[in-house]
């Protein structure tokens, strides 16, 4: 099951596109529908010798990007932050992709690769404090307070927007450990769809859990 775009360093086996059968090969056609790109990203194949456990993450990412409180853009911004405060490059280069599709400029996703901290990123001070919160949940969320989050709603951000924020970010939390801890993170800086073209056609489709 050895994959010309992974390096040896990934520690579990990877099941080929035109290898998958059953369960697998339906969830391999839904991710690829469901994104509208031509392959299946080698995050979700970390866990293809694993159908349940390839639902399960299909089932996170749908929670994250399936319509939703916040813009697209806002949540793969903070897709992208959170793998960066994470040190996980792979996640960066696939959101930072996505958040350029969904109309972020290049001086955003450059910063978002680059900062040491949320206050060198290229936003609003509204924003920037949805993004204290989310790097705080990144960074210790035991300490996050009621003050932290009384100070984010105070900037105008919604219960239901600090939801979806937060949930963003643990879910980022997962992934990135899962890449990162499978060897996938440090066998590529950026991933394929971080190497698709910039005027590549984005499904705005959901990736909702397949039935």
């Amino acid at each position: 099951m050895t994959d010309p775009n992974v390096l040896s360093t990934v520690r579990v086996p990877l099941v080929g596109e035109d290898e998958a059968q059953g369960r697998t090969a339906e969830l391999y056609e839904a991710i690829k529908s469901r994104m509208g790109i031509p392959f299946v990203p080698d995050m979700f194949r970390l866990v293809s010798s694993r159908p349940d456990l390839l639902e399960v993450v299909i089932a996170g990412y749908g929670g994250v990007f399936n319509d939703g409180v916040l813009p697209r853009a806002t949540r793969e911004m903070i897709s992208a932050w959170s793998s960066k405060v994470n040190g996980c490059p792979y996640c960066v280069g696939t959101h930072n992709w996505f958040l350029a599709q969904f109309g972020g400029d290049q001086k955003l996703t450059d910063a978002i690769a680059d900062s040491a901290s949320v206050e060198d990123l290229p936003i609003d001070e509204r924003t920037k404090e949805l993004m204290r919160l989310v790097t705080q949940i990144c960074t210790g969320a035991f300490r996050v307070t009621d003050e932290d989050w009384a100070r984010t709603e105070a900037a105008g951000w919604t219960n239901a927007e600090m939801l979806e924020a937060v949930f963003t970010a643990s879910l980022f939390a997962f992934i990135n450990r899962l890449v990162d801890g499978l060897g996938l993170g440090d066998s590529v800086a950026r991933s394929r769809i971080a190497s698709q073209p910039e005027d590549a056609t984005v499904s705005e489709q959901r990736l909702a859990e397949p039935r």
